[in-house]
């Protein structure tokens, strides 16, 4: 028996163009002889996560008149779908057996993520049975992603018969996601004698990156195949026994490798950045080019998502900016093959503290003043984007966005944040990992100190931390949810570690007003991290 496994990359809500892959995949994989059985991920036919979209009756309506079309066109091959299903007692996240003309079998849902990034519990209720159906003379259980991570759900599958486990997935990454899943898989195939398949979406969705790396494991729970990571692909799994006593077994091929940390992270950024780009159709992207290492990374990773074509650069100097800042920005742009322009503030500047001349007399410059200058920067920035109709890309980190250390209106203003979830020494690994392939981003970015340049010979470490320790502080609070005593047991030092602690509560409010970023640790702002803005805690 031959399974494929289709790595599709959807667009959510797009119902018909989803359904068109399917059918499009299915009708190819027949044609070429090439597979008895497709199986796509979890929620194909509206993607993930739908969201409110699963409240409105009309989506739900559509994805009941593409399950027909499915049945009524798919013909000579099965296909595994899944989809939403209102049914009694509410909605389902449901996969299904189709193959000419019929709807073979239904499995709903039975383990419903409510943590982290998921809210399932808001949209379905839970299913209570397994599903095992016939398909050539085998007996092959279904589960849905969140099933594979409880023992119930597989348990019950072979407990009805199961000779093999078909495991749909809508599973975002995070860093050492791969790993984690291949393990616990491996764990449930040995627990129950049963090889499984695991299929796994791909693409970028608002702030989360589904990273594919499908793959089979064997009754010992051996990774046999693997599909690459990051891109859409089809996996052949041929299933085989040497004898009737013996447990199904995919046969061993296609082994994709596993990418080390910086390589996974820098392909998630621009995965992210790519399908949030396109998928929102807008007509490249535009960036502020300060001379810094964040905005070096954003820049080579905008190039590697979009091409250098569909990328502009500025160049925004002020009074306090280094010439080196400037040639370093216009070298990475000549480079990357970038187009780039350079607009000084000092106008703007200028007519900014004309106008705030009386409300400001007898105060001293403070960072009011350097908040006014990251402000006429934003300002220039949305203007382009606004005419070119290309999204502005904001450069800003996880430690600054943590800290506060970035200016509402300013710097944060933008679409999207590809480094939103890149620690500072991330930012570092990741630039320098980027190189190695082509020297894109000058090596004096990388070894001087990181400075706003809002002031006179200003660095980040005048204003923070050094970057090691703050980020492991950071790391804790946020990642962790330790408290300071529990730091400060671990050797971390306690003033440095309250302050840094008070800096994200108060803060808050200001990463509501943030654009969306990639996610790429288990614990990113936004939907991952819901923490009031007024607290007494």
């Amino acid at each position: 028996m031959r399974i494929l496994l289709a790595q599709i990359n959807p667009l959510v809500g797009d119902i018909a163009g989803n359904t068109e892959q399917v059918l499009a995949l299915a009708a190819a994989a027949r044609d070429r002889d090439a597979a008895d059985l497709v199986v796509f991920p979890e929620l194909t036919l509206t993607g993930y996560p739908p969201e409110d979209l699963l409240l409105r009756p009309e989506f739900i309506a559509r994805v009941g008149a593409a399950l027909e079309r499915l049945r009524v066109e798919l013909r000579g091959i099965t296909a595994i779908v899944g989809y939403p299903q209102a049914s009694v007692g509410g909605l389902y996240n449901v996969a299904g057996v189709i193959g000419d003309g019929e709807l073979i079998a239904e499995y709903a849902k039975q383990t419903l993520p409510n943590y982290s990034v998921f809210d399932e519990k808001r949209y379905f209720r839970p299913g209570q049975a397994p599903c095992v159906f016939q398909h050539q003379g085998r007996r092959i259980g279904l589960t849905i992603c969140e099933d594979i991570w409880e023992e119930g759900p597989a348990r019950q599958a072979a407990e009805a018969g199961a000779e093999v486990l078909i495991n749909i997935n809508a599973s975002p990454y995070h860093q050492g996601k791969q790993a984690q899943r291949e393990e616990l898989v491996g764990m449930r195939a040995r627990e129950h004698g049963l090889a499984i398949l695991y299929v796994n979406l791909v693409g970028g969705q608002d702030e989360l990156v589904f990273d594919g790396g499908s793959f089979a494991v064997d009754a010992a729970g051996s990774v046999v195949r693997r599909a690459p990571a990051f891109e859409p692909a089809e996996l052949l799994v041929e299933l085989t026994r040497e004898s009737p006593s013996e447990p199904l077994r995919p046969v061993p091929g296609q082994l994709a490798a596993v990418l080390q940390e910086e390589a996974a992270v820098y392909q998630a950024l621009v995965l992210g950045v790519r399908d949030y780009v396109r998928k929102n159709g807008f007509n490249g992207a535009v960036l502020g080019l300060s001379g810094g290492i964040d905005s070096a990374l954003t820049l080579a990773v905008a190039v590697d998502a979009l091409g250098a074509e569909w990328v502009e650069a500025v160049l925004m100097p002020s009074r306090y900016t280094a010439r080196m800042s400037i040639e370093d920005a216009e070298e990475e742009a000549r480079r990357l093959g970038v187009v780039s322009r350079i607009i000084p503030i000092e106008p703007a500047f200028q007519a900014f503290l004309g106008l705030l001349a009386e409300p400001f007399a007898g105060s001293t410059p403070d960072v009011t003043e350097e908040n006014i200058q990251a402000r006429c920067r934003g300002v220039i920035l949305m203007a382009i984007s606004n005419k070119s109709g290309k999204i502005l890309l904001t450069t800003g980190n996880k430690s600054e966005m943590a800290v506060g250390y970035a200016t509402l209106y300013g710097d944060m203003a933008g679409g999207f944040a590809p480094i939103k979830d890149c620690a500072k020494t991330l930012v570092y690994r990741l630039a320098r990992w980027r190189n190695r392939s082509a020297p894109v981003i000058p090596e004096r970015v990388l070894e001087r100190a990181p400075s706003a340049e809002l002031a006179p010979d200003q660095t980040d470490q005048d204003s923070l931390p050094p970057y090691a320790l703050l980020d492991e502080i950071l790391r804790r609070y946020i990642e962790l949810d330790q408290g300071v005593a529990e730091m400060v047991a671990a050797g971390l030092p306690e003033a440095e570690v309250r302050r840094v602690a008070r800096l994200v509560d108060r803060n808050e409010y200001k990463r509501r007003q943030a654009p969306p970023g990639v996610r790429i640790t288990s614990r990113a702002f936004g939907r991952d991290r819901r923490y009031p803005i007024t607290s007494g805690f």
